[in-house]
């Protein structure tokens, strides 16, 4: 008997579901304090084909954005390679893009939260991006546009 809700009527059952992309990043605690966006990108999704070219691609978002600045970047797989640290399992690639959106300092505590910095991972076939949230809603919300437009939009 079904349901209408769980049970898959049986003319469609020969038909896979297909996965329905998410449309927006997730958010999750990190080490249950930090507060993160996190994109898992299929490199299938996007025509981005290295950690490269897509820290291209931001760098020209920050540069093409009215009052964000570039400071730089920044290799942390490279880094932690030359120092012999561990680098987990899967990780190939790993950079940080860092840059400043604030265009106002009414608080010197404000710089404890200040640069931005969006982190981009290689891990076979995918990326993962990530980026702590932002004390200003609309820095989230660039950032989020940003990284989800990395995506190749859905044929119709």
């Amino acid at each position: 008997m079904m349901d209408g809700l769980s049970s898959t009527p049986p003319c469609l059952a020969q038909y896979p579901a297909k996965p329905i992309r998410e449309s927006t990043m997730k958010q999750t605690l990190l080490q249950e304090k930090y507060p993160i966006y996190i994109l898992e990108l299929d490199k299938e999704e996007t025509s981005y084909s290295s950690v490269d070219e897509i820290l291209a691609y931001y760098r020209q978002q920050i540069e093409e954005h009215p009052f964000a600045v570039l400071i730089g970047e920044f290799d942390h797989y490279g880094h932690t390679a030359d120092i012999e640290g561990p680098i987990g399992e899967g990780i190939t690639a790993a950079k940080n893009i860092v840059f400043c959106f604030g265009k106002e300092l009414m608080n010197p505590k404000m710089l404890a939260v200040r640069p931005r910095s969006i982190g981009v991972a290689e891990m076979g076939g995918h990326f993962v991006i990530s980026f702590l949230e932002a004390p200003l809603p609309a820095a989230n919300t660039t950032m989020e546009e940003w990284t989800l437009a990395l995506r190749n939009p859905v044929p119709v």
